[in-house]
């Protein structure tokens, strides 16, 4: 569990927070629940940021195997779909 919250980008201060709670029993579910209710919508920022930096990495690695296939980029930069930023 603390691994999963140190991943989830949690401070140790928080994390320290956290097993407190737990600590103190069913008094504390709904402080424990707004944690993880943060965290998820933290987490989930972190995954579209890193898939639009996946989209551009996947359009670089066709667009060098096309330019290795023709032997340059001629034709490549013409085109002008790229994933956004």
């Amino acid at each position: 569990m603390i691994e999963c919250l140190k991943k989830s980008g949690l401070k140790i201060k928080e994390i320290k927070l956290f097993m407190e709670w737990c600590a103190q029993g069913s008094s504390t579910y709904e402080k424990r629940l707004e944690l993880f209710l943060h965290q998820r919508k933290v987490v989930e920022e972190k995954i579209e940021k890193l898939e639009k930096v996946l989209d551009m990495i996947q359009f670089k690695c066709w667009y060098y195997e096309q330019a290795l296939a023709d032997g340059n980029e001629d034709r490549l930069k013409t085109y002008t779909e790229t994933p956004q930023d």
